[in-house]
């Protein structure tokens, strides 16, 4: 199941190798990765290659995950996804960056309502997560701003610093 999700200004469509360059520049980003932990790639092969691990894991249905771009211009400016659902597929996590260049357009609160739209409506979901770090502020005013409410009871069990978001289907 794959969707391309429109909104006023955005197309949110899969990735694919020709997003080589755009998920390196997107992932080696050091202003993003401040708050991520993760193995960033270094080369465009590093950078193939999980578009590859992407596309398998969107094949067997553990990923949705979307390349946000402009509508009118075809580069990647960031990213967006649903990942790591549950068992009974009623809940599941959103991840989401944005190149520095971007934050404060309210893009990231575009697709981000959209991805929630799409969550809640078309996938059924029970339940949205959000980990970010304590120090992520922007992070933390994005989930804010569409619901989210921070759980304190849940612990992140890989990163053990990360603060939990959640939100409930509305309807």
């Amino acid at each position: 199941m794959y969707m391309i999700l429109e909104t006023e200004r955005l197309i949110l469509r899969q990735i694919n190798e020709n997003h080589t360059e755009d998920i390196l520049k997107i992932r080696s980003n050091e202003v993003i990765n401040r708050y991520v932990k993760r193995n960033s790639p270094q080369t465009n092969y590093d950078a193939l290659a999980f578009i590859l691990h992407i596309k398998k894991k969107t094949q067997d249905k553990e990923i949705i995950f979307w390349g946000i771009s402009y509508k009118d211009h075809p580069r990647l400016i960031g990213t967006i996804c649903l990942w790591n659902f549950s068992h009974d597929r009623k809940t599941a996590e959103v991840g989401y960056e944005l190149l520095p260049d971007y934050h404060k357009k309210g893009i990231m609160s575009e697709a981000f309502r959209n991805v929630l739209t799409f969550g809640f409506n078309d996938l059924q979901l029970q339940k949205i997560l959000a980990f970010t770090n304590p120090f992520n502020q922007d992070s933390q005013t994005l989930l804010v701003k569409h619901g989210f409410v921070l759980d304190e009871k849940m612990k992140d069990k890989e990163i053990p610093d990360n603060i939990i978001f959640s939100l409930k289907n509305p309807l």
